[in-house]
């Protein structure tokens, strides 16, 4: 729709006025219509008959005057006034008015207007200043998709931040809880071990300062091992003996194997058991050090794939199985209290010059009186593949006590016997999976174990390791015969040992109700 612009100068933009240079004069008959808005009649020009017009040059063919008039000439607004003289008013005499046109530019206010939704107008009826009008259109300067989502993000921002504050400030006390419990409980074991070395006092291992052992091991120059506890290193004590002082991890454990060690091996000396000459407790500085086994563990050997050491022979292999049940025997009977070893392996069994073997780690180790059958634990103790059943499985089939130890011997007999780990999914035939109920199905059906023999003899040593082996890994406790027991087995002929009932049964029922649907 058309509106009228109030005190609007159309000197100014974005108005442009335009006007025509040239125009045309034609001599049209009276009776020619002509068009007021595009020709304008020059009275001082014209008579009766013939009537004299002007129309811009530029349009006298589009309006097709020059088939109803004749063309006179071609002459220009300045020449029309100076024939009429310099009093003559020309404009009014031609409707200067009429060639006057007022052309109109969009101006632009943003190329996006139109793709935004809006249309350019003017501010105010009185302004020549444009703007993009929709009243969705964002602020000047800013998106319309980021105007939506600012207050969203200003909004996310700031619980962002919030959650962030509260967050660190949680982990902050979090931290500062647990240093101080962590301090409190270092102290706590610092001073329980205190109290222990005091009342220890009076026993033989000698006690180090951290300073001692640096000097010891040539500032812990060569390394014999690492385990879950710590490091073992070679030192050598001012008389020469070598010794292996093996260095706790701070951050494992609250002193307790500590304690057990030295509590156990400190008051024990027999020829199967590991000697303790010393130990260190220096602040939250803790070692042990012991006699130096040259020919390091057990493993070693039994495990040749793990090692360059020569394969033991059967005769050496039945010594260190009747020496190791003789140290057990010693940690069962011989001593003021019972104790349980709770983790006889292969790498628990060190080997002297002579390959003497000698229990050591006693870590998990439990003292109680000789005449309580069991013993209360918290926690299960051992490695898995050694523990006795009643440790781990919920309503004990039978108490915990040192039969448990008995258990583990037997599962380290059938490793000595195989040369492998007993579980070795590795192996071509299915059936040695588990080494221990491959060998009770080879005797129970009569067949022979394939040993090499290398001297006579050597299946038959073999043959009553795995029967003595499968005694000791009885399901039931009670079914198990005691160390004592034990190590008649192993000093007695091969014959005179009957071969015991099926310790996996209830294994394989087990599996057979888990496999029915």
């Amino acid at each position: 729709m058309r509106r009228r612009l109030k005190n609007l100068t159309v000197t100014g933009s974005p108005f442009t006025i335009f006007r025509p240079d040239y125009y045309t004069l034609l001599d049209c008959s009276p009776g020619i219509e002509r068009s007021d808005s595009e020709t304008v009649l020059i009275d001082c020009l014209s008579s009766s008959n013939h009537l004299v017009s002007a129309a811009p040059a530029s349009t006298v063919t589009s309006l097709d005057l020059l088939f109803s008039c004749h063309f006179i000439a071609n002459v220009t607004l300045s020449q029309i006034c100076r024939l009429k003289g310099p009093n003559f008013n020309c404009f009014d005499l031609i409707g200067l008015y009429n060639f006057t046109k007022l052309s109109w530019e969009i101006p632009g206010c943003g190329l996006d207007c139109r793709e935004r939704g809006g249309e350019c107008r003017l501010k105010g009826n009185n302004s020549l200043q444009v703007e993009c009008f929709n009243e969705y259109i964002p602020p000047k300067g800013i998106p319309q998709y980021e105007e939506k989502s600012l207050g969203h993000i200003i909004k996310g921002v700031s619980i962002g931040i919030s959650i962030g504050v509260l967050t660190l400030t949680l982990m902050v006390t979090l931290i500062i809880l647990y240093l101080r419990s962590r301090r409190a409980e270092v102290e706590e074991n610092r001073k329980k071990i205190k109290k222990f070395l005091e009342e220890f006092r009076p026993l033989n291992p000698t006690r180090y300062s951290f300073a001692d052992l640096r000097k010891m091991t040539n500032e812990f120059e060569k390394k014999l091992g690492q385990g879950g506890y710590g490091s073992v290193f070679k030192g050598e004590l001012e008389n020469g003996v070598p010794v292996a002082v093996k260095v706790l991890d701070h951050s494992k454990g609250n002193g307790e194997d500590f304690t057990n060690e030295v509590n156990t091996i400190g008051r024990i000396h027999h020829i199967n058991v590991v000697r303790l000459l010393g130990f260190c407790a220096d602040e939250s500085d803790r070692a042990l050090v012991y006699e130096f086994m040259p020919n390091k563990s057990l493993d070693k050997f039994i495990f040749p794939a793990n090692s360059r050491r020569p394969k033991l022979s059967w005769g050496k292999l039945q010594d260190i199985a009747i020496g190791v049940a003789r140290g057990i025997e010693y940690l069962h009977q011989g001593c003021d209290q019972r104790i349980l070893h709770f983790d006889i392996k292969p790498q628990n069994i060190l080997l002297d010059i002579d390959f003497n073997p000698k229990i050591s780690d006693f870590g998990l180790a439990k003292l109680f009186p000789k005449k309580e059958s069991v013993v209360s634990i918290t926690a299960v103790r051992g490695t898995m593949g050694y523990i006795a059943p009643e440790v781990y499985f919920s309503g004990n089939i039978g108490n915990v006590s040192y039969k448990t130890d008995v258990y583990s011997f037997g599962m380290l007999l059938f490793e000595m016997v195989g040369g492998r780990k007993n579980k070795d999914l590795t192996v071509e035939n299915t059936s040695q999976v588990y080494f221990p109920q491959w060998v009770y199905d080879r005797l129970a059906s009569g067949e022979d174990l394939g040993i090499k023999e290398d001297k006579d003899g050597d299946v038959d040593i073999a043959k009553k390791l795995s029967v003595v082996g499968i005694w000791c890994v009885q399901w039931d406790p009670t079914d198990r015969p005691p160390i004592s027991t034990v190590i008649q087995m192993l000093e007695g002929r091969k014959g005179s040992l009957p071969l015991p009932p099926d310790p996996f049964a209830s294994l394989s029922s087990e599996e057979s109700d888990m496999n029915v649907p």
